[in-house]
């Protein structure tokens, strides 16, 4: 009985010290909290520790609100972490909305902050967005153009490059559009009004008209942000594109008169080789015709109706044509 009292003891205090190391454990951070005037439960703590949430975190963060003024429920930060959101920066955009008097719940910090992951973005730099406003180049340069070019009614290309200054809209920042959509809508609204205008020399004469148009359309309608200005950085003259039009269609005219006329001498040519074939054609007929002659003759001499002296007489009659022809020929040259 002895020993097993002495292993009872044992195991109670074994069990004791266990007990005593966990209580230990979260005394630290339950002191920490009560002190900063954070209240947060054993049971609580305990309760984070079997659901793997980083209490000391969660209680730490709670601390930082409180002591900026801002009260959020233990519960809802650990439900943020486990949804899978960044407790610390929604916190700081939280004390940071607070401070600059920007109107911002701890629900719509959560939204934002989920909204932003794996972006590239954070909370954080949403709120400090619209407290300090940014400018976005238009175009931007990471897509390997430097300028927006239009044309204007004269056919001489216009080079604008535009800065836009903007500011965060937190009411639209979950499911607006973002940078991408704001430099698509001001190239395209650059582009309408060079093309509108009536020749380049009114856009370099008052390149504020170009900005003055484009922010009066509502560009920053369903997006993330609000367009406070648009700046026209710079204006180039491009090239003469009216001109080089005007060419292209000159030299589309002559190839196809070209091509025509190509048609045609290629229908005179294969007319030309139709008419030496039919003189040839010709040229036989009559050495065929020739070829009968002294045929005709010889039956002439066996039927009677040609005699010798008729033939010498036609020989003859020949002969002196021959003659008179070479006579001729010779005189002539």
């Amino acid at each position: 009985m002895p020993e097993l009292s002495t292993i009872a003891l044992i195991v109670i205090g074994i069990f004791g010290l266990l007990l005593f190391g966990i209580i230990l454990s979260f005394f630290n951070v339950w002191l920490r909290a009560w002190l900063a005037g954070a209240y947060v439960g054993f049971t609580d703590l305990v309760a984070m520790r079997l659901r793997r949430v980083p209490y000391g975190m969660i209680v730490d963060e709670r601390i930082t609100a409180r002591k900026a003024g801002v009260d959020i429920a233990v519960n809802d930060i650990e439900a943020h972490f486990l949804a899978g959101g960044n407790v610390v920066p929604t916190i700081q955009a939280l004390i940071a909305a607070k401070k600059a008097g920007i109107e911002l719940d701890w629900n719509r910090a959560c939204a934002i902050d989920l909204a932003t992951k794996g972006s590239g973005k954070s909370v954080i730099e949403a709120v400090r967005t619209s407290v300090d406003p940014r400018v976005i180049d238009c175009p931007n340069p990471a897509s390997g153009r430097t300028t927006i070019d239009g044309v204007a009614k004269d056919g001489i290309q216009v080079k604008v490059k535009a800065r836009v200054t903007v500011r965060t809209n937190l009411d639209r920042f979950v499911g607006g559009a973002k940078e991408e959509t704001i430099i698509a809508r001001v190239g395209e609204g650059i582009v309408t009004t060079i093309g509108s205008a009536a020749s380049y020399k009114t856009v370099l004469e008052s390149p504020d008209s170009i900005s003055k148009v484009v922010l009066h359309r509502g560009l920053d309608v369903g997006t993330a942000f609000e367009i406070l200005s648009i700046d026209i950085a710079d204006v180039d003259v491009g090239e003469n594109v009216g001109a080089k039009l005007q060419e292209a269609q000159a030299m589309a005219n002559k190839n196809m008169a070209q091509a025509e006329a190509e048609i045609r001498r290629a229908a005179a040519v294969a007319l030309e080789q139709e008419m030496v074939a039919r003189v040839q054609e010709m040229k036989a007929k009559v050495v065929e015709a020739e070829a009968e002659v002294p045929l005709a003759m010889a039956e002439a001499f066996r039927s009677g109706r040609l005699g010798v002296m008729d033939y010498y007489k036609m020989e003859n009659v020949k002969s002196d044509t021959q003659m008179r022809d070479s006579i001729s020929k010779t005189e002539g040259a």
